[in-house]
């Protein structure tokens, strides 16, 4: 017979598992009715989180890819119709180049998330408000038991 703490802990990876995959095949699909992969919305959102530019290097440092693979990604937003993105020389290092989030870049990313969004609250709905309160409580504590022991950032993920 397992230990209390076995059972729980196959219990959460079975949930968090269900959970990350349903996640990823929603988002999946949402994307692909705006013309978008995965990998194309998060280099939109990070564009979004920096202020609308970044050095393409930078993007590809923190999505763990590779200068190629992201200047494929990169290529691909810019030849959507109308562009994502553009990329522009960096005014601080010639040798770097800087992806700039165009206008509908902004604006597709913004419908992206309304819609991710209004998703999340059809699913939150299905809860009562006391249950929401305890699900956000227990994971924000979750995340910050984590983080604080593996000592999980952005900065030192890789």
């Amino acid at each position: 017979m397992e230990s209390d703490i076995e059972q729980d802990v196959n219990l959460l990876w079975t949930l968090l598992f269900t959970i990350v995959l349903d996640g990823e095949k929603r988002m999946a699909a949402l994307l692909a009715t705006y013309s978008l992969t995965p990998p194309q919305f998060y280099v939109l959102k990070t564009l979004v989180e920096r202020g609308g530019s970044c050095p393409i290097g930078e993007i590809a440092h923190e999505h763990h890819l590779t200068s190629a693979t992201m200047t494929g990604l990169v290529k691909r937003l810019e030849n959507m119709t109308p562009p994502l993105v553009t990329r522009e020389p960096s005014a601080l290092d010639r040798r770097s180049v800087n992806v700039v989030l165009s206008p509908a870049g902004q604006e597709r990313f913004l419908a992206v998330q309304m819609d991710l969004m209004s998703q999340l609250r059809q699913v939150l709905q299905l809860l009562t408000s006391s249950e929401r309160q305890d699900l956000i409580h227990y994971l924000a504590r979750y995340a910050i038991m984590i983080s604080e022991q593996f000592a999980i950032t952005p900065a030192n993920s890789d």
